[in-house]
């Protein structure tokens, strides 16, 4: 939950908004154009059209205290350190204002009087949310986010053991937190809210040796806190996120499944299911935390119930109502108990498995679990790093095969027992293979299906020679392995 719209504050003083307009005339002569106000409850930002200035309100409020100059210049310090972390190129420097009170300039002399965080000023319609109301959002960019996204998790510092983040304790004292905003703000009781609480306490109380767990394991770590879809942007060479929570310590160190879950929820709640899974698709695959499923819907409930204050603050009671993105009726759908169903794809490389899976799992709201991905991960190689195996050596040996469906089968049963529809995206060529994963499903009562794909052999070796001259999918399998695919393979039964 990010604060600055999570309640109200205690007004900056006039004195600091006559500043503000002070200071927003002085760029305005200095520069010769416009300079945009934006207001936040935490925050002005001045917009000049190449720049802008983020200069943190002398306000106090239960999370935070920026009544003193120094601890605005702490946090904007804090917060150009941790949004350089994924937007290096937006966030520039914290940049001293000087001057007297009413002529405060960012040229003056003399000891500061203000502090603002210098940023890079990035196209209008270049936001998640804007390109979604534009119906210009598409998958590659999500994906191209998600690959973003992941790659700063496996890089960012675990949590210690013994700090509170990510306890069973703190993760129910953040949805009772929030649960209680939405009961503040509603004028009366409300039916939903009670009836979340219990649901909510019934999955933390099930969830808690997985908290546990995941805390252990170090997948609680500094991320951002605050991935909706409005703070995610496409930018000329990347896309990628910024303004994280910098001034709650405990809001950014969370569970990298916490962190990814705003995101999802946000493209669930708007009715784009497709990218929402396209984007966790793409996210698990970099990620490999497959184990973090388990508490993945939890999260997924807990930043619908978060979205769902934001809205009642601005708007009113938000609960029963039917306007906006409907946070409160997502909440409530993501906490039902669901049968899994398991699906394994069958056909050999260049058959049309993936891109098949990846418009299924599109519509079914499934995960994917890739042989291709798997792979490279158990022998330490990148997705699209090339390890140049030959036929019966490295990916393909003959060990290196049975090692990976052992762990499809594996990555497949967490899945099916945290609740989600799961594909398995193999070759599933030998009979024994498929066997074994028709017992799973039965052991599990998923039901079980088998999405078979074929193609004519010149089509299936034109599309294998052009994937591996694009070099831009994570299967090594060439014409030799397609040939041994083919004479080997064994028929449906």
């Amino acid at each position: 939950m990010k604060a600055e719209s999570a309640g109200p504050a205690r007004p900056a003083s006039a004195e600091g908004g006559a500043r503000i307009d002070a200071l927003r005339a002085h760029l305005e002569s200095t520069l010769g154009r416009r300079v945009t106000l934006v207001e936040t409850h935490i925050s002005w930002v001045l917009l000049d059209g190449e720049h802008a200035w983020k200069i943190k309100k002398p306000v106090t409020l239960g999370f935070l205290d920026f009544a003193q100059l120094e601890a605005r210049r702490a946090c904007c310090e804090e917060e150009l350190r941790l949004n350089r972390r994924l937007a290096p190129e937006l966030y520039l420097d914290v940049v001293a204002i000087r001057g007297a009170p009413q002529a405060p300039r960012f040229d003056g002399e003399g000891a500061p009087i203000e502090y603002a965080v210098r940023m890079r000023q990035f196209a209008a319609g270049a936001l998640f949310s804007e390109r979604l109301a534009a119906g210009t959002l598409d998958a590659e960019a999500v994906e191209r986010f998600a690959l973003r996204l992941a790659a700063f998790q496996l890089e960012a510092p675990s949590a210690d053991e013994n700090a509170p983040w990510g306890s069973p304790e703190r993760v129910r004292a953040d949805t009772a937190l929030a649960l209680d905003g939405i009961a503040a703000a509603a004028s009366s009781s409300s039916p939903w809210v009670a009836a979340m609480r219990q649901r909510f306490e019934e999955k933390t109380s099930r969830l808690a040796p997985a908290f546990e767990m995941r805390k252990r394991r170090g997948w609680i770590r500094e991320g951002h806190g605050d991935l909706h879809l409005a703070n995610v942007v496409v930018l000329e060479s990347q896309v990628t996120a910024f303004d994280c929570i910098e001034f709650d310590p405990g809001l950014r160190w969370i569970d990298v499944q916490n962190d990814a879950a705003f995101l999802a929820m946000d493209l669930l709640a708007h009715d784009r299911a497709d990218l929402a899974f396209r984007f966790l698709d793409a996210w698990l695959g970099a990620l490999g935390d497959y184990e973090g499923l388990a508490v993945l819907r939890y999260y997924l409930a807990y930043r619908a119930v978060v979205r769902e204050l934001v809205a009642s603050i601005r708007g009113g009671q938000r609960a029963d109502s039917l306007a906006g993105p409907r946070y409160a009726g997502l909440a409530s759908k993501l906490l039902e108990s669901r049968q899994p169903r398991l699906l394994i794809t069958h056909g050999v490389s260049g058959s049309g498995k993936s891109y098949a899976a990846s418009r299924l799992l599109e519509r079914s709201g499934a995960i994917r679990i890739r042989s291709d991905l798997e792979r490279k991960r158990l022998h330490g190689v990148g997705a699209l790093a090339r390890s140049h195996s030959a036929l019966d050596a490295g990916l393909y040996a003959a060990d290196a095969s049975g090692r990976t469906y052992a762990r499809l089968h594996e990555l497949a049963e967490i899945s099916l027992q945290a609740g989600w529809p799961t594909i398995v995206d193999a070759t599933f060529l030998r009979a024994a293979d498929r066997e074994r994963f028709r017992a799973l499903a039965a052991r599990l009562g998923a039901p079980f299906a088998i999405l078979a794909c074929d193609a004519d052999e010149r089509i299936l070796r034109e599309r294998i020679e052009s994937r591996l001259a694009r070099g831009a999918d994570p299967s090594e399998a060439d014409v030799q392995v397609l040939g041994r695919q083919l004479s080997g393979r064994e028929p449906l039964g």
